[in-house]
């Protein structure tokens, strides 16, 4: 039946962060329980018929805004040096038309979601414990979320608006939970539970108008703004509710990263909340500016790929 996936979750049932239990021998809370066992979707499940319907009321002009990157981009070091390499496209022309194919093709080299399969804490596992045995099996891949979808409220939280002039996007600028707030506020705009919360650092901005956008541009021990690492901010996210987070830099996150305070290896593998990673935000960002309206109606579609631990976005935002 179609819809069959999306369940009728109560979000007025989940627990404080405070009210989370430790995971034994640490000093960090996990959410291993809230959403049932065997749970592939963690804050997806955020994402009730619910929700969709009237997060659908935002849209009032009927405009949509791409927030992808062109494949291609960034571009990716050849050698490997990085992990991931840019993609080699093949065309294939044929007297009846034509053809291709992705060589090497990364799935997290572009715009992309991390799945709950991206990160594990430690020898604990990933989200609710599950092993390495268990992923082959078809948990955790980015399909479930494919199959449920990705839809609701959106908010963008525009960081070098809101700092000005004075704003610089070669600066590790940490945005906690009380400055989302301020600029929320500045912007007119407020968080709600099961809120998509889209951080635009500038970063994007910076690298689209660099005369060189090659893979040195790609560096993760550069400074740049994001999301704030420490378990406070974390504290934040998961009390407002909020489904995740994406930012138009490499990782969403502040960098260099601070040793233990990241929230990949927090929000990922204990809350089981995704990341959104280099996502294009500009000519939202600019009509957020004339209009003044911060929030909006998103709908993204990873691919239905078994077992897949990333995925390009394919997101629209609607307004």
């Amino acid at each position: 039946m179609a819809g069959s996936n999306q369940k009728q979750f109560d979000i007025n049932s989940v627990p404080k962060y405070r009210d989370l239990p430790l995971l034994e021998g640490t000093e960090e809370r996990h959410a291993w329980d809230v959403f049932g066992p065997g749970d592939n979707l963690g804050t997806i499940n955020y994402l009730t018929p619910e929700h969709v319907l009237e997060s659908m009321k935002l849209v009032k002009r009927g405009v949509s805004f791409n927030l992808d990157l062109p494949l291609d981009q960034p571009e990716r070091p050849q050698d490997g040096s990085e992990g991931r390499v840019s993609y080699t496209h093949n065309i294939y022309r044929t007297r009846g038309g034509g053809d291709d194919s992705l060589d090497n093709f990364y799935l997290q080299s572009s715009s992309q979601f991390d799945s709950l399969a991206h990160v594990r804490f430690g020898s604990r596992g990933f989200y609710q414990g599950v092993t390495d045995e268990e992923l082959d099996t078809g948990r955790l891949g980015i399909d479930h979320w494919s199959q449920h979808g990705i839809s609701g409220r959106a908010v963008l939280i525009d960081l070098p608006r809101f700092v000005g002039p004075s704003f610089d996007v070669h600066q590790r600028t940490a945005m906690d939970g009380p400055m989302l707030e301020a600029i929320a506020k500045k912007q007119g705009v407020e968080f709600k539970p099961a809120d998509i919360v889209l951080l635009r650092t500038g970063w994007m901005e910076w690298y689209l108008n660099s005369k060189d956008q090659g893979p040195g541009r790609m560096n993760v021990t550069d400074p740049q703004p994001g999301l704030d690492g420490m378990r406070e901010t974390a504290e934040w996210m998961w009390d407002h509710k909020i489904t995740f987070f994406a930012g138009d830099n490499i990782a969403c996150e502040a960098l260099p990263p601070v040793p233990l305070n990241f929230q990949h290896r927090r929000m990922i593998p204990l809350f089981g909340m995704t990341i959104g990673e280099i996502w294009d935000f500009e000519e939202l960002a600019e009509d957020c500016a004339r209009d003044g309206v911060y929030e909006m109606f998103l709908v993204a579609k990873p691919l239905n790929l078994p077992r897949g631990v990333g995925s390009p976005i394919n997101a629209l935002a609607f307004k």
